[in-house]
C-alpha cells in the first residue's frame, strides 16, 4: 500500500511562522459556536480542546472549548465567543497556528505546500520507466482532496493540451523531495506523464 506524504497549508500563505488551519463561516446555534471550512489533513490533532488559534496578524487569540463534526462539517466554540452575536462577528475570519519546524515535518514525511510550489520535478534514477534522470518540469500547485496531487507544468508538453500533468503524492511515485535544493523526484508508472513513456 502506498504511504501518503502530506502537504500543509496552501501557496499563498506568506507568513512562514503561521501555519493556516480553517477559515470561520456561520453561526451554529445560540451558544457561540461557528462552523469552519477546514484547510489541514489534521483537523483532530489540530482542533483538540485547549488549542490556542491566532488571526493572521497574531493580535487575535482564540482558545477551542469544544469542538465536534455534524455532517461532515466541523463546528469549534472558543472562550472568546459566549452568544450568537459573537459567532456571527468572527464569520469570514481565518485562524492559524505556530508552523513546525520544517525538518521535524520532512522526517514525518510532511511538508508545507508553500515550499513543494516550485521545486523542479525530475524523474528519479532507476525509474520503472526505465528512462535516464531528466528534468519533467516544475510544481506549479498543490492540490487537494482524499489524496494531495501535485500539478507539475511539463517542462517538453506534448501539446496545448497536455501542458500539465497530476501525479498523487504517495511515497512510492514521488520517492524524493529535497525543499533544500529545490527539486523532488518522481517514479512515474507508463501513462502518468504525458510523453514519458517505455
Amino acid at each position: 500500500m502506498a504511504q501518503n506524504q502530506h502537504a500543509y497549508g496552501n501557496p499563498q500563505q506568506s507568513r512562514n511562522d503561521l501555519l493556516r488551519v480553517c477559515r470561520i463561516g456561520k453561526a451554529q446555534g445560540l451558544k457561540g459556536e461557528v462552523t469552519i471550512q477546514v484547510f489541514t489533513d489534521e483537523p483532530y490533532e489540530r482542533f483538540k480542546i485547549g488549542t490556542h488559534l491566532y488571526s493572521s496578524d497574531g493580535l487575535q487569540e482564540f482558545v477551542i472549548k469544544n469542538a465536534r463534526t455534524f455532517k461532515n462539517k466541523w463546528i469549534l466554540l472558543f472562550e472568546e465567543s459566549l452568544n450568537r452575536n459573537d459567532a456571527e462577528d468572527l464569520n469570514g475570519l481565518e485562524l492559524y497556528i505556530p508552523a513546525e519546524d520544517k525538518e521535524k515535518l520532512a522526517s514525518e514525511n510532511a511538508w508545507y505546500i508553500k515550499d513543494l510550489v516550485g521545486l523542479e520535478a525530475r524523474l528519479c534514477q532507476d525509474n520503472q520507466l526505465g528512462l535516464p534522470s531528466q528534468v519533467i518540469g516544475k510544481v506549479v500547485d498543490v492540490l487537494d482532496g482524499a489524496q494531495s496531487l501535485l500539478k507539475i507544468r511539463l517542462a517538453n508538453p506534448l501539446d496545448e493540451d497536455n501542458k500539465t500533468a497530476l501525479v498523487p503524492f504517495v511515497e512510492a511515485l514521488v520517492p524524493e523531495v529535497n525543499i533544500a535544493n529545490g527539486y523532488l523526484t518522481i517514479n512515474p508508472p507508463n501513462g502518468l506523464i504525458p510523453g514519458l513513456s517505455q
